[in-house]
């Protein structure tokens, strides 16, 4: 049974998260499921792998975001 509460309450926390709007969202699905899987098999941590990689997966979109806006604005003519 406690399986199925930290199921419930890393979907809900995902849920959470995502109803914040798509800029707050980037990365942070694809980080918290691959810190949740990691931290699953790392001795059944996987809700605080998941809270992790979200936050590790929203700071490297944000980062990648602001790189290609640099690089755009470095191509963009001059007017």
């Amino acid at each position: 049974m406690k399986s199925i509460s930290k199921k419930v309450f890393l979907l809900s926390a995902l849920l959470a998260l995502t109803a914040t709007g798509t800029a707050h969202a980037a990365g942070c699905i694809k980080g918290a499921v691959v810190g949740g899987v990691a931290g699953h098999y790392a001795g059944h941590h996987a809700v605080a792998g998941a809270v992790g990689g979200c936050i590790v997966g929203h700071h490297l979109a944000k980062k990648h975001a602001q790189e290609k806006r640099e690089a755009e604005l470095k191509a963009a003519p001059a007017q």
